[in-house]
């Protein structure tokens, strides 16, 4: 099998995805590091629900790290012009109001019908939810971006999730280390492949029928 891609390559293929002006939620994992590859001319905001909103990236050197400031993740981030502070209550207020234009969180399973599973494993309870249910609700767009498969090469792009679900219906599109499918009312349609992949290679770890485009562009970044 040709190389899948490691979690930078995924952040960075994530971080396509901001628009300009934007405010973004980040969750766990891989897409706080996406946080450091915003695309250059773009200014997007970020959103975390301990009450900050308005950072920057990921705090590297000595100098930069300040144990008062995080995000959701408990990873010190660097403060830029404007950054403000709030109680819970406000910042799931933002979540709740819809004022979240995109969420990008990490998944154990997608269904779909665009399902989200990703806070539980079954027989390892109890799980975490942290904000990913408001999350995955209120945000206006909900990214997911995991492995294709479990360690164990099962299928996590599924016909039906059978873990416990954060939301229904609420994921319109996924990275994986090995592609980029989005949910259509028709179905997981295959939208990009990384580096080295064909479209049928995809689809042999990939428990739905793939809708595949006559051409399948390869990922660039």
């Amino acid at each position: 099998m040709p190389e899948k891609l490691d979690e930078q390559t995924m952040a960075l293929r994530v971080a396509k995805e901001f628009e300009d002006g934007m405010i973004i939620n980040l969750g766990f994992g891989i897409p706080t590091q996406a946080a450091n590859f915003i695309p250059e001319g773009k200014e997007v905001i970020f959103h975390a629900e301990n009450g900050c909103l308005g950072f920057g990236r990921a705090a590297i050197t000595e100098e930069e790290q300040d144990f008062h400031l995080v995000n959701a993740s408990g990873q010190m981030v660097t403060p830029l012009p404007g950054m403000c502070f709030f109680e819970h209550a406000e910042s799931f207020s933002m979540i709740r109001g819809r004022h979240i234009d995109l969420c990008v969180l990490g998944g154990l399973q997608v269904s779909e019908k665009g399902d989200l599973a990703n806070w539980v494993i079954p027989g390892r309870e109890p799980g975490s939810v942290g904000g990913a249910m408001d999350l995955a609700f209120g945000a206006a767009k909900l990214l997911v971006v995991m492995t294709h498969v479990t360690k164990e090469n099962e299928p996590k792009l599924v016909k039906k999730c059978t873990y416990q679900l954060t939301a229904p219906h609420c994921v319109y599109k996924v990275v994986t280390d090995i592609a980029v499918v989005s949910i259509t009312p028709e179905g997981m349609r295959l939208d990009e492949v990384a580096p080295g992949w064909t479209p049928e290679m995809v689809q042999e770890l990939t428990e739905p029928k793939l809708i595949i485009p006559d051409e399948v562009p390869v990922m660039s970044f």
